[in-house]
């Protein structure tokens, strides 16, 4: 079977592999079709983790498929359904897998894509209870941007942060994956949307998703017009995921009591904070990473209702490679797909 494989930094290969064996007991055999591009696979490509993890490693850690064969005892899936998987290897058996916080696993066997074998691939096994089924309606695109994209916003905002109507938020990087699905959930339920992107163009486009304020970031400066805005007061919640290019500003745009939510650091990994600033404005700050299958479940339900993720190109799998490099370069408005024949 074809497969796309990292040997090294910035070393992306298509080889051939032999197909898994026949699914064992309680797995399901997928035949994949589709694979979402996220930043984790460009933090991958950089090098990182490489001590973690044995190299070559197949890249992916997003993807939907088909049901291509089904183990014993496996129940609730048939061949040729369309399913989506989790992406992290989980125990199963822990007090956080048992209680369905499946991000909080004590046991995690690592990150599909990162740290163990992705999802880039024609067929892969996968345990059936981190399977879960594409509702009708939804394209299998559509649905590779579920398990990572969709699940992590749909985590960070109602899991996290507790975005209720009526409330005002700020996305960074609203043309990111995670960014223009942020921006569709929050308006979906009634809130005011504000919005950085990098150019007029990208702000033409979140605007359009429903975005009521967009801030050129590279013309002004967004924690200024965020508070000029919101007549001083900020906003009640920060979606953050910048890291240490955007931290400061962000907790400048909270409102007294405001929550910020952060799941990423492509701009860097440290920030500095002002310990005065966190206890007398009362801000609450959450780390976020990830989803739990149940925010999976809650993301295509969303899709199936008619919130359908933005996807920027879809690529073949051969190309996985210029579609990183389309994330990197923040050259992107929504998703990146790589498709499977």
């Amino acid at each position: 079977m074809k497969a796309l494989q990292l040997f090294g930094e910035r070393d992306l290969r298509l080889v051939d592999l032999p197909p898994p064996p026949p699914p064992g007991p309680g797995e399901v055999q997928v035949r994949v079709r589709a694979v979402g591009l996220n930043h984790i696979d460009v933090w991958g490509l950089r090098g990182m983790a490489f001590v973690r993890r044995k190299l070559p490693v197949v890249v992916g850690a997003e993807a939907s498929g088909e049901v291509a064969a089904l183990g014993a005892d496996v129940e609730g899936f048939r061949p040729g359904q369309r399913v989506v998987m989790y992406g992290a290897m989980t125990c199963g058996r822990c007090r956080a897998c048992r209680e369905g916080r499946d991000n909080l696993c004590e046991e995690v066997g690592g990150v599909m894509g990162f740290h163990l074998d992705g999802f880039a691939r024609e067929f892969v096994n996968v345990p059936a209870r981190l399977v879960v089924p594409v509702p009708d309606g939804i394209t299998l695109e559509e649905a590779a941007c579920a398990p990572v994209a969709f699940g992590t916003v749909q985590h960070m905002l109602f899991d996290n942060a507790r975005l209720e109507p009526g409330e005002t938020i700020l996305v960074q990087a609203g043309g990111s994956g995670i960014g223009t699905a942020a921006i569709l959930m929050a308006k979906a339920i009634g809130c005011t949307v504000f919005a950085t992107v990098g150019d007029d163009e990208k702000g033409a486009k979140a605007a359009a998703l429903g975005a009521d304020h967009v801030i050129n970031y590279r013309n002004e400066r967004f924690e200024g017009e965020t508070r000029r805005l919101t007549g001083r007061r900020g906003v009640d919640v920060v979606f953050e995921h910048v890291g240490a290019e955007t931290w400061a500003g962000s907790l400048l745009c909270l409102k007294r009591g405001g929550r910020l939510v952060t799941c990423g650091s492509t701009s860097g990994v440290s920030a500095s904070i002002n310990l005065m600033q966190l206890f007398q404005q009362q801000y609450r700050i959450t780390g976020s990473f990830g989803c739990r299958i149940a925010n999976i479940v809650q993301s295509l339900a969303k899709m199936a209702g008619g919130l359908r993720p933005v996807i920027h190109e879809t690529v073949p799998l051969a190309e996985f490679g210029r579609g990183l490099d389309i994330l990197e370069s923040r050259r992107v408005f929504g998703k990146v797909i790589a498709r499977l024949t």
